[in-house]
């Protein structure tokens, strides 16, 4: 299934995609007359945004409707069949993997920087988390690594190093004590090297950002090989070519990995883009409470709680007429 951009970025207004979710939830329930299919169709038919907002619905709803027996024709033998396909395409992504490595360093870096990529190689990473789940590891050395949401690592230690590759998402990382082995974690867009320390990468659509929270980080880039020393208290983002500035660092990137959301006075808007990261449905916000400021400290890995949190504490409602389509808007 190709991925569904964020609803943010699509070319349709909230209200739009609203009215949409409500005529699905209705077509679902086995309520509606002839008269409502009617008017669903008339409206269907009144505008391509319609339209968008419609395949948007039905293609995110897809994810989720469970197969019923009975339904559609679809019996257990529907299922088995589901299943081993779901198989055959697993065994076709890994497939693929070792011929893009097999067709040599060049085809196998512009591979692993597609979306597909990404996902394909997180589903066969050693250590991995889904959409919402929160994770803890600890490794041989005495190193412990939180995996946050949707998020992937592989564990290359060996005689001389210990190196960690990011292949997805974010990590909180807290390094054992090891003398005589360096400790890396490599990223699609160069090398951090911790130099006693305790540090948070997350992996971006065109970046890495890193936080360091105790001890230093020195950043390589992958490409032109630019270095620098990243300390405690600071944070950088660094492409294969280049390191931006150094700032300082987000109080709440370490609590991020743990699934926690600090806000200090950031935008409602800021706030449902990072818990989306925790929602595998759709997660809706009305533009017109988008700027509202948002503070304290919230479940991010518990969205359902979180939500209702903020809808205590803040003139907003929040509606859910699908049980994957979650909506804020203006309290009424």
């Amino acid at each position: 299934m190709s991925a569904l951009p964020p609803a943010d970025r699509l070319d349709v207004t909230h209200p739009t995609l609203e009215r949409a979710a409500e005529w699905f939830a209705l077509l679902r329930s086995g309520d509606a007359s002839e008269a409502d299919r009617a008017h669903w169709q008339a409206w269907l038919a009144a505008s391509e945004e319609n339209r968008h907002a419609w395949q948007y619905v039905e293609r995110i709803s897809g994810r989720f409707m469970p197969l019923r027996q009975g339904e559609h024709g679809r019996t257990a033998a529907d299922a088995f069949q589901t299943a081993r396909s779901l198989m055959t395409r697993r065994r076709r992504v890994l497939l693929g993997i070792a011929a893009c490595a097999g067709s040599g360093v060049l085809g196998w870096q512009v591979w692993r920087h597609t979306p597909v990529a990404g996902m394909a190689l997180a589903w066969v990473a050693d250590y991995h988390t889904a959409t919402g789940e929160v994770r803890d590891v600890s490794l041989s050395d005495g190193t412990h690594v939180w995996l946050g949401t949707a998020s992937a690592f592989n564990e290359r230690y060996a005689g001389d190093l210990r190196r960690l590759d990011l292949v997805r998402g974010e990590i909180l990382i807290q390094t054992g004590s090891d003398a005589l082995r360096p400790f890396v974690l490599d990223s699609a867009h160069g090398r951090m090297r911790a130099l006693g320390t305790r540090f948070t990468a997350r992996l971006e659509d065109d970046a890495t950002l890193l936080a360091v929270h105790q001890g230093s980080v020195e950043i390589r880039t992958g490409s032109s090989g630019a270095t620098t020393v990243v300390q405690a208290g600071q944070q950088a983002r660094f492409t294969a070519t280049g390191i931006g500035r150094i700032e300082p660092a987000d109080p709440g990137r370490e609590a991020s990995a743990r699934g926690i959301l600090i806000a200090q006075n950031i935008p409602l808007e800021q706030v449902v883009q990072e818990l989306r990261r925790y929602h595998p449905g759709h997660l809706g916000l009305d533009p017109a409470i988008a700027g509202l400021p948002v503070f304290g400290s919230y479940p991010a890995h518990d969205v359902a709680r979180t939500l209702a949190m903020l809808a205590s504490v803040m003139p907003i409602s929040v509606r859910q007429p699908l049980p994957w389509w979650i909506s804020i808007g203006p309290d009424e």
